[in-house]
């Protein structure tokens, strides 16, 4: 991708080359946000820590590889976020900043609607893309992590335990495809974080245990493989 000659070239001579910007869009988990519990009179809340999300994992290691290039981070990640909610707040989130690449990640808080929501969502996708390009921008659509398949027992409020039932009964793999048909069709590379979550739960890997509030946040050691995987995408597509 244009992105990795962009950092390259400000490594090696920042006076001529302009700092380099990438944006990322998306839910919970592209905010950063880990462990979670229940208030009646709060809701669900829980942590959220920039600090151990993917999102700095991959400015670090970019840093690592290029120390001297300027790299901009913009973390316009927001939870409970969806794809059209995404799409409502791209241009004073995302826009605004003028990135160089975007990396677009929904599909977790969508899927809860079903094959009714499935039109909506794949539409907002879309949208997101055409508004990336329009932008003059790269972009990266990065499929989500599994969602929880059984009820943890380390559960132990009622609305967390019922929560984790019905996210059981949950396509995620239709609005995987969506968005891999959304990246196909306007050219763009995919990040599958999915399939790689959907080979562990294939070899017996319990992935219910591996989201740090038994339902759909990685722990965050998980979050240095989306950062690698995302950064493979961008030296390797």
């Amino acid at each position: 991708m244009k992105i990795v000659e962009k950092i390259t070239r400000r490594q090696f001579d920042q006076h001529g080359n302009p700092p380099v910007t990438i944006a990322f869009i998306g839910d919970s988990v592209t905010q950063g946000c880990f462990e979670c519990d229940y208030k009646p009179e709060v809701g669900f809340f829980g942590p959220c820590e920039y600090r151990n999300g993917f999102a700095n994992h991959l400015l670090n290691f970019l840093h690592l590889l290029c120390p001297t290039a300027q790299i901009n981070l913009i973390n316009a990640g927001i939870g409970g976020d969806s794809a059209p909610g995404g799409l409502a707040r791209f241009d004073r989130d995302v826009g605004a900043f003028h990135p160089d690449l975007v990396i677009i990640g929904y599909a977790l808080n969508d899927s809860g609607q079903g094959a009714a929501g499935l039109d909506t969502y794949q539409n907002a996708m879309s949208a997101l893309v055409e508004k990336t390009l329009a932008l003059g921008a790269e972009c990266i659509v990065l499929t989500p992590n599994c969602m929880n398949d059984r009820v943890s027992p380390s559960l132990d409020h009622e609305v967390m335990r019922n929560t984790a039932a019905a996210f059981t009964q949950v396509d995620l793999d239709l609005y995987v495809d969506a968005a891999k048909a959304v990246a196909a069709g306007h050219g763009v590379p995919v990040c599958d974080v999915y399939a790689k979550w959907q080979s562990w739960r294939r070899a017996g890997v319990n992935v219910t245990e591996l989201l740090a509030n038994k339902l759909n946040h990685p722990v965050r050691e998980l979050h240095y493989l989306t950062a690698m995987l995302i950064a493979e995408t961008m030296f390797e597509a």
